[in-house]
């Protein structure tokens, strides 16, 4: 279900923030996906117990602080909220 919500919420919020330009939004929030990337530093790659946050580089408080600052440069906007959407959904995981 995980792997879904990364792609059904970028698209509920390019529909619902950027009607006009919703399917580029939509695939640059999706294409935000790569900061999975840093899970290959990790051994093992993948562990279903491990909560990504502050775990995985560009996972941690920094990074995501970074990401907040996207927000703020109009330019950057779309792929700063792919890249909360998330890790906000990894949140959710860390959570559940």
């Amino acid at each position: 279900m995980h792997p879904v919500l990364h792609v059904i919420i970028p698209g509920i919020t390019a529909c619902l923030a950027y009607r006009k330009i919703w399917l580029k939004a939509w695939l640059i929030m999706v294409l935000t996906m790569v900061i999975d990337f840093d899970h290959i530093l990790a051994s093992p790659v993948y562990d279903p117990d491990r909560c990504s946050i502050n775990f995985h580089p560009l996972h941690s408080y920094p990074a995501i602080g970074a990401y907040s600052l996207l927000l703020f440069i109009p330019k950057l906007r779309i792929i700063g909220a792919g890249l909360l959407i998330h890790v906000g959904l990894d949140f959710l995981d860390c959570v559940v």
